[in-house]
C-alpha cells in the first residue's frame, strides 16, 4: 500500500522568523555570507567556499559566461547551462575562466583597412568608444594602433576614411606586456594619465585592456570569488547521458565545480555518473547533484560521493512539474528534512555535504528563511534571468522592458536530457514554459539591494554567520490571514514611479 504523509507541505511564504536578541554587535557590516559550496570532513576546512549564498540556475535563459563573471565579482557562483554542445559550453567556460580581474578581452575591434563609417557602426553596436585596430582585425590580432573617439571628428571627415589614416600607431602608444600585474598597469595608466593601457604578448598581439574606469570597479568587488590563480570560480552543468563526453571537456576548459542538471536526482543514471566520475578523478572534481525534496534522496546521493545535493522539485517559477505529473513537494517542507537529514548525515560519518534550496524563492526574505532553515546556499533562476547580464534578449512590451525567460523542460529549451529516464532521446512534453521577467539592471546592484535585506535580518536574529543563524533562528508556521496582513492593506497606496524634478 502506498504511504499517505497526511501533513502538508509548506512554502517558505508560510513561514515567519521569530526575532531575537541582537546584541550592540549584530549590525550588517559585521555580518559574513560565506558558506561552504562542496563538502569536507569535520575538523577540515572546506576546499571551495562562496563568499555570498548564491548560485545561479543551470539555464539557458539564466546562465552564460558574462554572467558567470558578473557573479562571481560579487561572491557567488553560476552554473554555466549544459543544453548546448559540448564544445559550446567548454568555450562559455573557457571565456569566463580567461577573464582577469581588471583585464577586459577586447570586444571592439577593427581593421587598418577598414573605414570611419565602420568604427561608427561598431560604436554603434558596443557602445565602447576605445577601439583595438588589429592586423586581421581580431581581439587576438597583431596590435597596429588605438581608434579612441578623440582621434576623429564626424563633421569634418569622409565617412570613407581609412581608420589607418586617422588612427593613433603603435609606435605612439604606451602598453605594457604581458604578466603585468593589475596594480603595475594602473601605476602606468595614472602616471601616463591614459585612459586605458594594452597588454601585448611577445609577439605583438593584444592580450587584454585594462581601463582606468574598471580599476575603481574592481576595488568595489571586496568579495569577488578567485581561485588560486586569481581568476573567477566558475561552474557548469552536466547531464546524466553524455558525461563521459562533457566532463573532460569541462575540466579542461577550467571549470572549477559541476553541477548534475536534472529534475529527479534520486535515480541509478546519477549514481552511475557521479560512481564514472569519482573512479576517473577521485575528489579532485568537485559535482553537486539532485534534485531531491526527502531524508531518502539526500542519503542516496551523499553515499554515491555528491559535493552538495540541490533540494527542490517543481517549486521553481518557469516549472510546471507538478501540474504535469503530479509529483514534487513544498520547498520548505523539503529543505527542513533534507538539511536534517545532513546534519545526521554529518554526525555518523564526519562528512558535511552543504544543501542548496533550488526553486521556491519569490521574495528576496525567502532566501533567508531557506538558511534558516539550513540550506547552505540557494540556486536562484528568474531572480538573476532579469538583469543585464543574463543571455536573454531585452524586449519592450507596452512601453515597459522585460527580458525573456524560459524554463530547460520547455519546447524552447528542449533539454531532454534534464528529464530523462533511460527512454527516448526526445522531450516527450514539457515541463517548463516560456515567459517573460520584469527587466531588473545590473545584477551588481540587485545582489546588493537583496544581501543587505538578508544581513538585516540576520542581525534581528542575532546572527552574524550562516551557521549561527541556523543554530539561533526561530521560525513560526504562519496563517492565510497573517500572510495577507505581512502586506500593505486596507489603503490605497500613492504612486511613486513620477518623481516632480
Amino acid at each position: 500500500m502506498a504511504i499517505f504523509i497526511n501533513e502538508p507541505s509548506h512554502t517558505f511564504n508560510e513561514y515567519l522568523l521569530i526575532p531575537g536578541y541582537s546584541s550592540s554587535e549584530c549590525v550588517p557590516a559585521n555580518v559574513s555570507l560565506k558558506t561552504p559550496l562542496v563538502k569536507f570532513r569535520k575538523d577540515e576546512k572546506c576546499p571551495l567556499t562562496m563568499n555570498i549564498p548564491m548560485v545561479s540556475a543551470i539555464m539557458q535563459s539564466v546562465s552564460g559566461d558574462k554572467l558567470a563573471v558578473a557573479l562571481a565579482q560579487e561572491g557567488g557562483v553560476s552554473f554555466i547551462y549544459g543544453s548546448q554542445s559540448v564544445a559550446d559550453e567548454a568555450a562559455m567556460v573557457r571565456r569566463a575562466k580567461s577573464y582577469k580581474a581588471g583585464f577586459v578581452t577586447s570586444d571592439s575591434n577593427i581593421s587598418p583597412d577598414d573605414t570611419l563609417a565602420d568604427i561608427l557602426a561598431l560604436k554603434e553596436k558596443t557602445g565602447h568608444s576605445t577601439v583595438a585596430v588589429t592586423e586581421d582585425g581580431t581581439a587576438e590580432g597583431k596590435l597596429v594602433g588605438i581608434v579612441t573617439s578623440r582621434d576623429y571628428r564626424v563633421s569634418r571627415m569622409d565617412p570613407g576614411v581609412k581608420i589607418r589614416e586617422f588612427m593613433t600607431p603603435f609606435e605612439n602608444l604606451i602598453w605594457a606586456p604581458e604578466g603585468t600585474t593589475l596594480k603595475e598597469a594602473n601605476d602606468i595608466i595614472w602616471e601616463s594619465k591614459l585612459n586605458s593601457l594594452p597588454i601585448i604578448d611577445k609577439d605583438g598581439k593584444l592580450c587584454y585592456f585594462v581601463f582606468r574606469k574598471d580599476y575603481d570597479t574592481h576595488k568595489q568587488n571586496p568579495n569577488e570569488l578567485l581561485d588560486e590563480s586569481k581568476r573567477y570560480v566558475v561552474g557548469a552543468g552536466i547531464n546524466t547521458r553524455d558525461y563521459a563526453e562533457r566532463v573532460p571537456a569541462l575540466i579542461e576548459a577550467g571549470a572549477d565545480v559541476l553541477c548534475i542538471d536534472s529534475s529527479e536526482g534520486f535515480t541509478d543514471w546519477q549514481k552511475f555518473t557521479l560512481a564514472w566520475i569519482r573512479e576517473r578523478y577521485g575528489d579532485s572534481v568537485k559535482v553537486g547533484a539532485g534534485n531531491v525534496v526527502d531524508a531518502d534522496g539526500f542519503r542516496f546521493l551523499a553515499d554515491c560521493g555528491a559535493d552538495f545535493v540541490k533540494v527542490g522539485i517543481g517549486g521553481g517559477s518557469i516549472c510546471i512539474t507538478r501540474e504535469t505529473k503530479g509529483i514534487g513537494r513544498g520547498q520548505a517542507t523539503a529543505v527542513i528534512e533534507v538539511c536534517k537529514a545532513r546534519d545526521d548525515y554529518f554526525r555518523e560519518t564526519g562528512v558535511y555535504v552543504p544543501v542548496c534550496s533550488d526553486g521556491g524563492i519569490v521574495y528576496d526574505h525567502h532566501i533567508t528563511l531557506a538558511l534558516a532553515m539550513g540550506a547552505d546556499f540557494v540556486m536562484l533562476g528568474r531572480y538573476f534571468a532579469r538583469f543585464d547580464e543574463s543571455p536573454t534578449n531585452k524586449v519592450n512590451i507596452g512601453g515597459t522592458y522585460y527580458k525573456e525567460y524560459w524554463g530547460e523542460g520547455s519546447a524552447r529549451a528542449r533539454n531532454w536530457q534534464r528529464y530523462d529516464l533511460g527512454g527516448d532521446k526526445k522531450l516527450s512534453f514539457e515541463a517548463g514554459v516560456a515567459s517573460y521577467v520584469p527587466y531588473a539592471g545590473t545584477l551588481k546592484d540587485n545582489v546588493a539591494l537583496t544581501l543587505s535585506k538578508v544581513r538585516s535580518t540576520m542581525c534581528n536574529c542575532g546572527a552574524l554567520t550562516i551557521q549561527e543563524l541556523q543554530q539561533k533562528a526561530k521560525l513560526t508556521l504562519v496563517s492565510a490571514t497573517s500572510i495577507t496582513e505581512g502586506g500593505a492593506h486596507d489603503v490605497i497606496q500613492k504612486d511613486t514611479s513620477a518623481v516632480i524634478k
